[in-house]
This record gives C-alpha cells, sequence and structure tokens, in this order.
C-alpha cells in the first residue's frame, strides 16, 4: 500500500493527551481523525438525551480545535462508514478505544469480522476505565457482585501511567466529507443549551483545570464537605470522564501524587472510592449486559410496583411539596446536573415513597444529565431500588425532611433552586405544610398555590414500601 495511513475512531476518549490508541497512531505517521455519531445502534430507551447531546456537540468542537480543526465528522451506520473509508483512502492501519455499551461491544465484534476478512489490521485499547471489566475475575473464573470485594481485587492490579501528548502529530483533513458539526444535529432545544452553557465548561483544557482545582482546592475535606450539595465541594468531573476529555488514568494518577499532599488519606480514599465505584458500574454492566433494563436481582420482577402520572409528574417538575426533592428535581432541569446526595434523595422518594418503578426515574435522569452515562444510571438506580448487586437495604429510605436539616441546614441550595420558599425561615423549610399560617402570610407562600402540598405523607407511604419490600423479602 502506497504512503498509507493510520485511522483513529473517536468514541468517548474525546481528548489527545493520554490517549494510548492516538498515541500509537501519531508513531506511526500521518493520522485520520474521526468521529461517527451512530444515533441508531442504541435500543430506544438508550438513545442520548438533550443534555448529554448538548454537552457532546461542544465537546467535539473542543477536540476539533485540539486537533487544528482535522476532526472528521460523519453520521449514520459506522460499520458502513468505516468500509467505505477503507476502500478510499490509503488506511493501512485502525485504532479506537473499547466502549462498553452492549451495542458497542456488539457492533465491535461484526467489525473485527469485517476488517480480519479484509485483512486491515485493527488494535482495540481500553482508555475509559483503570481496570478492564474482562479482566478482574474471582479464582473460579467468576465475577464480583459485591463492590468491597471487587475492590479488594482490583487494588491488585496496577492501573497504567499516563501516556502524555503526541508529539508533531500529523493528521489528515477528509476535503470530500462535507459533514460539519451543526450537521449532526445535537441541538435540538436552544433554550436548554443556553442554560447548559451557563453551567459548564467544555473540552480537554477545561478539563484538565476543574481537575487540578478540585485537587488543590476541594479534595482536602472531601469525605465529609461533599455531603453538603450548596457547597459545592464535589468534583463535577463526571462529565468529562463520560465523554473522555479526562482518562480515568489521569485522574488516578494526580490523586495518588498531588492529592495526598493536599489532603488527608481518607480524604483521598473516598475519592477513589467513587472511581473504583464508577468502574464497578461498568464492571456489572459488562457481565450482566442487561442490567439497564432487568433486575440484577430476579425476585424484583415481580416486585408490586405502581405508577401514578400526576405524582410522576410532580417528581420530574419539582413540585412534590418536599423542598429539598422539588430543588434537586429543578436543579436537573436548570443545569442538567444534581448533586449526588440529592440524587440518592430523589430516586429514593420515587421508588420507596411514590413506589414508581426505577425505570420510569432511569430513564428520565438519561434523558436530563449531561453525565448521563448508561453503567453509571443504571447501576445507581437498581442501588437505591434495592434490586442490584450490593445494593441498598431495603429499610434505608431517605427522608427528605432531615436530610434537609442536616445538609442544607441554611437552607441554601433549597432556596436557591425553590426561590418560592426563600423568606421562609430555615426552621419550616423543609416541611413547610406545619408552618403556622402567620409565618407562611409572612413569607409570601400561600400552600396549594405559590407552593404545592405535600403529595404523600413520608410515614404513610414509608411504612408500605417496607411492608412490600419485607414481602419479598421472604421470597
Amino acid at each position: 500500500m502506497k504512503n498509507p495511513i493510520t485511522l483513529f475512531w473517536f468514541k468517548n476518549d474525546l481528548r489527545v493527551s493520554d490517549n494510548p490508541g492516538l498515541m500509537e497512531a501519531c508513531h506511526l505517521g500521518r493520522v485520520f481523525p474521526i468521529y461517527i455519531l451512530d444515533d441508531l445502534i442504541a435500543p430506544p430507551v438508550c438513545k442520548r438525551g438533550g443534555a448529554s447531546a448538548i454537552y457532546l456537540h461542544h465537546s467535539l468542537l473542543s477536540l476539533d480545535k485540539s486537533l487544528n480543526n482535522t476532526l472528521n465528522l460523519y453520521k449514520g451506520n459506522a460499520e458502513e462508514i468505516l468500509l467505505h473509508l477503507i476502500k478510499k483512502y490509503p488506511i493501512g492501519r485502525i485504532f479506537w478505544n473499547q466502549s462498553y455499551e452492549p451495542w458497542m461491544l456488539e457492533q465491535d465484534k461484526a467489525l473485527e469480522k469485517k476488517l480480519t476478512e479484509l485483512q486491515v489490521r485493527y488494535t482495540i485499547f481500553n482508555d475509559s476505565y483503570l481496570w478492564s471489566p474482562e479482566k478482574v475475575k474471582k479464582s473460579d473464573g467468576s465475577f464480583y457482585k459485591v463492590f468491597t470485594a471487587y475492590k479488594k481485587k482490583a487494588y491488585t492490579i496496577e492501573p497504567r501511567t499516563p501516556v502524555g501528548m503526541p508529539k508533531n502529530p500529523v493528521f489528515i483533513k477528509d476535503t470530500f466529507n462535507k459533514t460539519t458539526l451543526n450537521d449532526l444535529h445535537l441541538i435540538s432545544d436552544h433554550e436548554l443549551e443556553k442554560k447548559i452553557v451557563r453551567h459548564w465548561t467544555f473540552g480537554e483544557t477545561a478539563a484538565h483545570y476543574k481537575l487540578k482545582n478540585f485537587i488543590n482546592k476541594k479534595l482536602a475535606g472531601y469525605k465529609k464537605d461533599r455531603d453538603y450539595p450548596y457547597n459545592d465541594h464535589t468534583s463535577k468531573l463526571s462529565p468529562n470522564l463520560h465523554f473522555g476529555e479526562l482518562s480515568p488514568h489521569q485522574i488516578w494518577d494526580i490523586t495518588n501524587t498531588l492529592g495526598r499532599k493536599n489532603a488527608h488519606k481518607e480524604d483521598v480514599e473516598h475519592f477513589l472510592n467513587e472511581i473504583i465505584w464508577r468502574e464497578f458500574c461498568a464492571y456489572l454492566l459488562y457481565h450482566f449486559p442487561h442490567l439497564y433494563k432487568d433486575n440484577f436481582q430476579e425476585k424484583f420482577d415481580t416486585f408490586a410496583w405502581e405508577y401514578n402520572s400526576t405524582f410522576f409528574k410532580a417528581w420530574k417538575t419539582g413540585n412534590t411539596g418536599y423542598p429539598l426533592v422539588d430543588a434537586g428535581m429543578r436543579q436537573l432541569l436548570q443545569t442538567g446536573y444534581m448533586h449526588n446526595r440529592v440524587r440518592m434523595i430523589t430516586a429514593s422518594f420515587l421508588i420507596k415513597n411514590l413506589m414508581i418503578h426505577w425505570h420510569q426515574g432511569q430513564e428520565w435522569f438519561w434523558n436530563h444529565l449531561v453525565d448521563a452515562d448508561l453503567a453509571n444510571n443504571s447501576g445507581n438506580w437498581q442501588w437505591v431500588a434495592g434490586s442490584g448487586a450490593d445494593a441498598a437495604p431495603y429499610f434505608r429510605i431517605f427522608n427528605p425532611i432531615t436530610q434537609g436539616e442536616k445538609f442544607d441546614k441554611e437552607g441554601l441550595y433549597t432556596k436557591q433552586y425553590v426561590p418560592e420558599l426563600k423568606s421562609l425561615p430555615s426552621k419550616y423549610l423543609f416541611k413547610p405544610w406545619l408552618t403556622p399560617k402567620k409565618v407562611l402570610d409572612e413569607a409570601g407562600i400561600i400552600l396549594g398555590k405559590t407552593y404545592p402540598q405535600p403529595i404523600i405523607d413520608l410515614n404513610t407511604s414509608r411504612k408500605k414500601a417496607l411492608l412490600t419490600y419485607t414481602k419479598l423479602k421472604k421470597l
């Protein structure tokens, strides 16, 4: 083959640094960088949500700039597009990083078969996770179903060291391809885009700045302070990890070096646990590909879920009458994000107080989170429901009143997203229906008009949930 070039296929690895596949491609000479929006391959319930699509648009824009505007964009069936490019250009090798969504794995298997038939050399790398899901196994070859045991085993496998940036790369532009970023139609709601852009920065450079800022200023005290939603003491690196603007190896490396100098051991270990939990969710999805739709524990297939469209609408829009739940749901709608503790509280309320199937909440989060990740979203919702591996105890039902009083004592987070309660004294903020009428009048609040009455009684719904879960436990 005359003057062969190497094709590098970007997937969930939208960065130039610490990208082993891209690094190796650059070592071989000229690189043909591509991104394919193959939006028909995923099941209908897993089509990319609006907030995530907006983030992807801006992340691709940033990546293109990092590649000196040579990123080649395509839309359609990935296999057909790749085979077309192989016929059209002198492509000697193809590199890409593995995506672990079940349909992506199936697509890769079919593509590998085609490339082998065509005698086109290819290499697939693991770039999105510290440990390839297929490599962490028990001594009998089975997979772990308990997080602690998984973590203990994973720690015996040293993650690779970040590889840095390619030196003097040469990227090739497909001048015959007229597809632009706007042609991918990732942005359909411009009002939502304005909200997302207002709250997020995009791309590799911004991600590294965010990571270093977290390590330098927020890692110290992380174990305790991360639970307080107004403190903004979480890393907010989840979208950067999902889209691959950062690699987990970069985060792991800087946390274990600079991080250990800036923070106490318990803060560092707690943060690393969050990274490993992400790994565990991907691990579960790999070994149980139906995690996003089927109960990991089959006994939940007979669980007596209920559905009330009025309750579900109130939950989605942040009008349940429980201020902390409403604050979280409104934060999601306004920013494409929700604080982690509040995610657990809102999920628990939907599942265990309203008795609505975790599928409903999972789908709503999937459609509205910028960091929507199949493994994380599925694993976390099943954890709250109690149907997953290493799940939360059935009797753990978050109380939005006591959670608010403990973790948002001054009400700063809640009042930010539920401004109609901004004049209510903190003493009554998380239970406005128990507030004396005089106090409500002084705050300008009319329950049922300016702010809703509770849609359900906490104690009654808790008892009902416990009874239902107890019956299931006996099976």
